[in-house]
């Protein structure tokens, strides 16, 4: 009986195996005449597709970092900078490292044309004056700036400032300054431009110490929306507070009335056209040439108070502003103080966005007072907030 059926048993059993391998050469054949998408020719054709889809500029440039190609259309001073350097005596403990990384705003590839130029100099040469081309890269992000290996710009005939405490409140020589990049080539412009420029500027006259300067922050019973020093003070135990940061300070007045009271504030301004950290420098206070978008250089729970008028306001996008209100709680000690100085929005805006953004930080409120802003019209439904904000002694969360 087996006999019979193991013909017909390797009959079909051949059949079967020959029809299989039939239709496995002809599904290879169809696939590599009709270039199917499993094909090795169609991934290589598929960068037009792969170009065509929309990609963030950033992630461009940071996949393309370690390309050799691309590092080398960048400036050869930059590279000489931020390339890894070794250590002389090998590995650090504190670095984890035998090589060290400057730090470098990553934004500054974005903007090559720019960098190319802030960075083609002669190495031990004279820097080019090229203080506006500066500032638009910390601007756009470039922060901080590379370290350049050349000689900046100094006045022809350089006067020294005045001595302290006179300097405080005297306006400094012309010959402290050099005036290439500023529409203004004297003090004497800046001080009378308030008189003398129609356009609408929120510190054009505060290079007039005997102006409105003069008065800042003295008023002995502070009403309102105008604190005074002495009031904000009186909220600590006296002599507590030593140490603080006024966040684009001006010419630093707010710094010098501090220093008048024993207590030392480091100032952050731009040289928004005119030379502010120059004039701060020469008032005997410490300017720091930084952007709001900076972290603030300093240790948590450091500062014992933190000031900013108008710099702070709705013309920082909400998320930014929510950021750096993070940032100012991270380096006031427990118990230090934010005084948030004119703050300033449209009327609708307060009470929907930044009253809850404020708020959402966790200062404990010492003062609040909201109030209308009229400087540019009523017909602007602007609003101001002073606020006197306190870091809890303990953590509040």
């Amino acid at each position: 009986m087996d006999s019979t059926q193991n013909p017909k048993f390797l009959t079909s059993y051949l059949f079967f195996a020959f029809l299989l391998a039939s239709s496995n050469l002809l599904t290879f054949f169809i696939s590599t005449s009709f270039d199917s998408s499993c094909t090795f020719n169609q991934q290589t054709n598929t960068p037009s597709t792969v170009l065509a889809k929309p990609t963030p500029k950033y992630e461009a440039i940071q996949e393309s970092s370690d390309n050799t190609q691309t590092d080398e259309n960048l400036p050869s001073e930059f590279l000489a900078f931020t390339s890894p350097q070794k250590l002389p005596r090998g590995f650090n403990k504190n670095f984890n490292s035998d090589e060290i990384m400057p730090p470098i705003g990553r934004p500054c590839t974005l903007f090559r044309d720019l960098l190319d130029r802030y960075m083609s100099y002669n190495v031990n040469g004279s820097c080019p004056d090229d203080e506006l081309l500066a500032q638009k890269l910390l601007l756009k992000g470039c922060e901080p700036l590379p370290r350049r290996r050349c000689h900046p710009a100094a006045p022809q005939e350089y006067v020294e400032p005045y001595p302290f405490p006179e300097s405080q409140w005297r306006t400094p020589s012309d010959f402290s300054v050099v005036w290439t990049a500023f529409t203004c080539k004297n003090y004497d412009c800046l001080v009378n431009r308030a008189r003398n420029q129609r356009a609408f500027d929120d510190c054009k006259d505060c290079f007039d110490l005997n102006g409105r300067e003069r008065r800042r922050w003295t008023a002995k019973n502070g009403a309102g929306l105008d604190f005074s020093i002495d009031e904000v003070l009186a909220v600590k135990k006296a002599g507590t507070i030593r140490i603080g940061l006024d966040i684009g300070g001006g010419v630093a007045t707010f710094a010098v009335r501090m220093r008048e009271r024993n207590v030392t504030i480091l100032t952050t301004s731009m040289n928004l056209n005119g030379p502010f950290n120059s004039f701060i420098a020469s008032r005997g206070v410490i300017p720091l040439y930084v952007s709001i978008s900076q972290r603030l250089p300093f240790f948590d729970n450091t500062l014992d108070i933190v000031h900013s008028m108008h710099v702070l306001s709705n013309w920082i996008p909400e998320t930014l502003l929510h950021f750096l209100l993070f940032d100012i709680y991270r380096v006031l000690r427990p118990g230090g103080l934010f005084w948030l100085d004119h703050f300033f929005c449209v009327g609708d805006q307060f009470e929907k966005v930044y009253a809850p953004l404020i708020e959402s930080i966790g200062f404990n409120k010492v003062k609040w007072i909201v109030g209308r802003k009229f400087d540019r019209g009523p017909e602007l439904n602007e609003m101001y907030l002073s606020a006197l904000l306190m870091k809890p002694l303990k953590n509040s969360w």
